[in-house]
């Protein structure tokens, strides 16, 4: 495109990789710690692109869309062990039921009321299940699985965070709340004694130093841009025109899941740090491509649509966890599992001395995300029959 600074393959690559190197490195600022390393890029290439830095569009925004998040999808759940679902007890199983099955509920009932106001409003409806049963990455995932525009994708991204942060921040703040609040506790009487919270006083260690060899990454890519290659052809196979794109990615997560119970492929170190940044060089695409006064006219209605889903999930999750008697400590970490990941309910649990409940958190914010790409494309297209677009 004429009249940017850069325009050549070789000059896109390397402002590609290099915003998504500057975005992790701005992480240990409070501020963009807050934004997280998603929003970051997306934010820095929508600078780049409308201060005209880069050009909007591109052939080499193409290539590197067409296998970031796929691939990105693939590496990620490499690590995904189901036997691991036998340490779930009835509790947390119900908590995670609970959550999921809320929020596609609030999706669908709030996907076809909005679907007149939001262009694509049935695919941010499928891409806010995604990202409110696993986190971030199922957005991205759903959203190229539905062919999603770049100025929707970014717009729902801008929304996520308006009101996921807040959401989370009181997730964070909650354990605190309840343990002080008699009205809470007689509202929500069910509740882990404290031994059965500490247990023997072993946990692992989070936010530890990370290790792993370069053959590692060599053979996760290997085997996810395999996983790509073969979804792709049997996608383009099995599935009609209208589908191929979203039974792709669905191809992808299934493959993954079962290559994921093979202990030699499960133990490679390094996919959830490696799929982040495949991830992330695509969502720099998208903010080059986001014009700021069409991103802004389309903002308001996701952003309200957004907090429609989030508080009435929540609100449904409780009400049906309630009548069920299902422990606070379970309930809330179902919530951050499926609002924001793993590590992040882990953190949680750790944060507020629940030790026994870390491996707990960390698995059902996995568990959710496994399930996020399915759900959320389902609930996708049954908006879609809903409303006849």
């Amino acid at each position: 495109m004429p009249n940017t600074i850069f325009s050549s393959e070789g000059a896109l690559l390397f402002i590609m990789v290099a915003t998504v190197a500057l975005g992790f490195w701005l992480q240990r600022f409070k501020a963009f710690k807050t934004l997280g390393p998603a929003l970051t890029v997306i934010v820095m290439g929508i600078v780049m692109s409308n201060l005209r830095i880069v050009p909007t569009s591109s052939a080499t925004y193409d290539a590197i869309s067409s296998y970031c998040v796929p691939l990105s999808v693939s590496i990620c759940l490499l690590s995904l062990d189901l036997k691991q679902m036998r340490k779930l007890s009835k509790e947390p199983v119900i908590a995670l039921a609970s959550a999921v099955f809320s929020v596609c509920v609030a999706a669908l009932v709030f996907g076809v009321l909005f679907a007149g106001k939001i262009d694509e409003g049935w695919k941010v409806a499928g891409m806010f299940v995604g990202t409110y049963t696993g986190g971030s990455s199922n957005l991205t995932a759903i959203a190229v699985g539905l062919e999603a525009s770049k100025t929707t994708i970014a717009s729902a991204n801008a929304a996520d965070y308006v009101v996921g942060i807040p959401t989370l921040i009181l997730m964070f703040a909650a354990p605190a709340l309840y343990k002080n609040s008699k009205r809470l506790k007689k509202l929500w009487p069910y509740e882990m004694s404290e031994p059965e919270l500490l247990g023997d006083g072993d946990h692992e260690e989070l936010m530890a130093s990370k290790e792993w060899s370069i053959q590692e990454i060599a053979w996760l890519l290997a085997i996810g841009f395999g996983t790509v290659w073969a979804a792709t052809g049997i996608s383009s196979v099995v599935f009609g025109e209208g589908f191929r794109s979203a039974g792709r990615i669905l191809l992808i997560t299934t493959f993954s899941i079962i290559l994921a119970q093979v202990p030699a492929i499960r133990k490679l170190r390094g996919n959830f740090d490696l799929g982040l940044f495949v991830a992330l060089l695509f969502l720099v695409t998208i903010g080059f491509a986001v014009d700021l006064q069409q991103f802004f006219g389309s903002t308001f209605y996701i952003t309200l649509f957004c907090f429609c889903v989030i508080a009435c999930s929540i609100l449904l999750h409780l009400l049906i966890t309630r009548l069920l008697k299902v422990r606070f400590e379970y309930v809330l970490l179902s919530i951050v599992g499926c609002i924001s990941d793993g590590p992040t309910a882990a953190l949680i649990a750790s944060s507020a001395q629940w030790k026994t409940l870390i491996n707990i958190g960390l698995l059902m914010g996995v568990l959710a995300g496994a399930l996020g790409n399915y759900v959320g494309i389902g609930v996708a297209y049954a908006i879609r029959a809903l409303i006849g677009a």
